[in-house]
């Protein structure tokens, strides 16, 4: 079989945001990077993932040139409303805080990244198999792959492990200490071809189950609803999920979802993943390869770009004037945010479902709530939280 070998400053395995957004990002401070990707180039950018981008990354793509077309499709939220007992209440994150989210699925955030990346002459190679890293403690680390027919050889400075939660990056590095919760129950989620119902997201918490009304353009809305952990899609057909969201979405002021088909049905489960260090030598990991948090606080991807944001200044650094504290301190970093990610996302998932067989926390969750939207502080605590807590740099691209 041919061999290739290339060389490059940061070899970054996977292309999902977290692997796209630092290619972009090194790209503007002058460090080359090439991307690995093991699936296809449209596999990628049709992978439906969450759509709530915090206001410190909608300003992230601006800042690097990508907020054109988020600006022109993405939907600007200043709320969020809590529905229980049948009563909806409105959390207004601008009077709150003064920020707010923008609703841009995943997806397209991916097409933007690939397409900036490609137009500038990135090397983002798809359909990759066989990764295995080696040398990352040394000061040559390297990638072996396949491509087509052929192996191939990336020699680079620093191998970024942006891969996911099961990539071959996070294995590479010893003695990793890892803290996991698994959730008693998962998501039934749908992408229906309707409208949207409300102008902003709609978090219900009903005897029956949680519920989210989200949307991901004018003429589409994604839902969710809390199912058993094991529950087969199966047995939700499409006019059972109507029926459950009709009910556990109503309020006594007579909302009115709108149906329509279903373009996309499938079962997510929950959990929380965080693994430590987040780096080993040459080696470092970002997005979901280091930590997973129940999509309830809409964290994932928003967490992925201030992973690349801190290795990003890192790796700048670096190059720009022989800086290693900044690498030094990447996973320390990293993780202060990760961890307060991780409680707010816990604490949003226990607030809202309905654990089975647990009248106590149930009474907890409904006190909570009815404090929550009673009180300004704790309105404010959860604003300042969703819409993303201000990145500690301070630092420009531009």
């Amino acid at each position: 079989m041919p061999s290739e070998v290339v060389r490059t400053q940061v070899g970054i395995v996977g292309a999902g945001p977290a692997g796209l957004l630092l290619s972009h990002l090194l790209h503007l401070q002058g460090v080359e990077s090439v991307v690995l990707e093991r699936h296809d180039q449209a596999y990628v950018e049709q992978r439906l993932r969450a759509g709530v981008l915090e206001h410190g990354t909608a300003q992230t793509l601006r800042e690097v040139g990508l907020g054109r077309r988020m600006d022109a499709q993405g939907m600007a939220h200043t709320g969020t409303e809590l529905r229980f007992a049948g009563r909806g209440h409105r959390i207004d994150f601008t009077d709150l805080t003064g920020r707010g989210i923008t609703v841009y699925g995943q997806q397209e955030v991916v097409k933007d990244l690939i397409a900036a990346r490609l137009g500038a002459g990135g090397d983002v190679r798809f359909e990759i198999g066989d990764v295995t890293l080696a040398g990352l403690d040394s000061d040559r680390p390297r990638i072996a792959f396949v491509a087509g027919d052929a192996r191939a050889t990336l020699d680079c400075d620093f191998v970024v492990g942006a891969d996911g939660f099961h990539g071959v990056s996070r294995g590479h590095v010893p003695d990793l200490v890892t803290y996991e919760r698994d959730y008693p129950f998962a998501w039934l989620g749908i992408l229906a071809e309707a409208p949207p119902s409300s102008p902003e997201l709609i978090y219900a918490r009903h005897t029956h189950g949680f519920a989210l009304h989200s949307m991901r353009a004018p003429h589409l809305t994604r839902m969710y609803l809390q199912v058993g952990p094991d529950e087969n899609l199966a047995a939700w057909p499409d006019d059972r999920v109507w029926a459950e969201l009709h009910i556990r979405l109503a309020d006594d002021a007579g909302f009115a979802l709108t149906e329509g088909p279903l373009l996309d049905k499938g079962i997510t489960p929950m959990r929380s993943y965080v693994a430590t260090p987040m780096r080993h030598g040459r080696l470092f990991l970002a997005g979901d390869a280091a930590h997973i948090v129940p999509p309830t606080g809409a964290k994932g991807m928003n967490l992925a770009v201030a992973d690349v944001r801190l290795l990003s200044r890192a790796f700048g650094g670096y190059y720009a004037a022989g800086r290693t504290d900044l690498l030094g301190a990447y996973s320390a970093t990293a993780l202060r945010r990760v961890w307060r990610s991780t409680h707010f996302s816990w604490w949003m998932t226990s607030m809202l479902h309905v654990a089975p067989d647990d009248p106590f926390g149930d009474q907890l969750a409904r006190a909570q709530l009815e404090y929550l939207v009673s009180s300004r502080a704790m309105a404010t605590s959860l604003a300042e939280n969703y819409t993303g807590l201000p990145y500690p740099e301070g630092w420009s691209y531009r």
